[in-house]
């Protein structure tokens, strides 16, 4: 009867016996200390990673307080946008003004044997100097771009001197892209003079076929302009200068390298 009384005045705790809990209390300090140290959770056989956004498990009365990560410095407290606007800013100095000291040039090689094993990386000390003594091949001066008919998108180059233009691939300006309206060869001319910086288009008057610039016969010599439209029997082409006023190759010369 003594017992049953003592059972009755004392019940068990809704959250388990007292064994229980401070069991319960035990393993959840030692899953935070765990998770503090390796951020690995021991559960059973198996490890769990946990993610480091995920909210630290509670911890057990007395445990000394996690070390917390350092304030953040103003620069990474900026959004995104305000550390474009402070990257923008004038007086930010985000360039080297000197020219650097030290460049490195690597080989070409790629196969090997004997030749590649003598090509070797060399390291060019102060600016380095470029040559523009020798032209690779004829510098090119302009373009012609088709923008109607066979070849729509493909373009030519013009080179200084006298250009012929023609349907055959032996012209400096061969437009062999199937339209068969174009005379094979010397349908027109374009000029380009570096001493007066000028393009000039002539027609071949001896041919049938009939060009035209920007809807316009012409019956001698006419200057071209940027953007002019050049038709040669079903096909269009606008002009695009790369000398001229502003730049020609002959000023090359004049500049350091």
């Amino acid at each position: 009867m003594t017992d049953n009384k003592r059972a009755k005045a004392n019940p068990p705790a809704a959250g388990g016996s007292m064994s229980n809990r401070l069991l319960g209390s035990l393993r959840e300090a030692l899953a935070a200390a765990s998770r503090d140290a390796t951020g690995e959770i021991t559960v059973g056989a198996r490890t769990e990673i946990l993610p480091k956004e995920q909210p630290p498990a509670a911890k057990a009365p007395g445990q000394p307080p996690q070390a917390t990560a350092p304030p953040l410095t103003p620069a990474a407290q900026l959004s995104a946008a305000e550390a474009v606007r402070e990257a923008k800013a004038p007086g930010r100095g985000h360039y080297e003004v000197a020219d650097p000291t030290t460049r490195v040039v690597r080989g070409k090689g790629s196969d090997p044997g004997p030749a590649a094993q003598s090509v070797r990386t060399q390291v060019v000390r102060g600016k380095p100097k470029v040559a523009r003594d020798n032209f690779a091949e004829d510098p090119v001066v302009g373009w012609l771009v088709v923008i109607g008919g066979p070849g729509l998108g493909a373009f030519r180059p013009i080179f200084e001197g006298n250009n012929t233009i023609g349907r055959g691939e032996d012209q400096r300006i061969p437009l062999d892209f199937g339209d068969n309206t174009i005379s094979s060869t010397e349908q027109a001319y374009i000029r380009y003079d570096s001493m007066d910086r000028s393009f000039l288009f002539v027609p071949n008057l001896s041919k049938t076929n009939v060009v035209a610039i920007n809807s316009k016969r012409p019956t001698g010599a006419v200057k071209l302009e940027h953007m002019d439209v050049v038709s040669m029997g079903r096909t269009q082409l606008a002009f695009v200068p790369f000398c001229g006023e502003e730049f020609d190759w002959a000023e090359l010369s004049g500049l350091e390298a």
